[in-house]
């Protein structure tokens, strides 16, 4: 399969999906994409689609918890 934004090799890999939900920041691992070698644009089939938004939705017990900083670009 071709990227259709580069028209270079996708290949299968497990990526992390990150996604800002309301106030959190929302991590999901070991998510299975389409990858492209050149541009990096991800391609989710519709099974993963649902399940990640499950995911997110249900705000089950995490895994686990990450503490990451956040930077305000606007401020001096």
């Amino acid at each position: 399969m071709t990227c259709d934004l580069c028209g270079s090799l996708m290949t299968e890999q497990m990526v992390t999906y990150t996604i800002e939900f309301g106030d959190r920041l929302v991590v999901v691992e070991h998510v299975p994409a389409r990858v492209c070698v050149q541009c990096g644009e991800r391609l989710y089939n519709p099974e993963t689609v649902e399940r990640l938004q499950k995911i997110v939705w249900e705000q089950r017990a995490p895994s686990r918890m990450l503490q990451t900083p956040v930077f305000d670009f606007a401020a001096k």
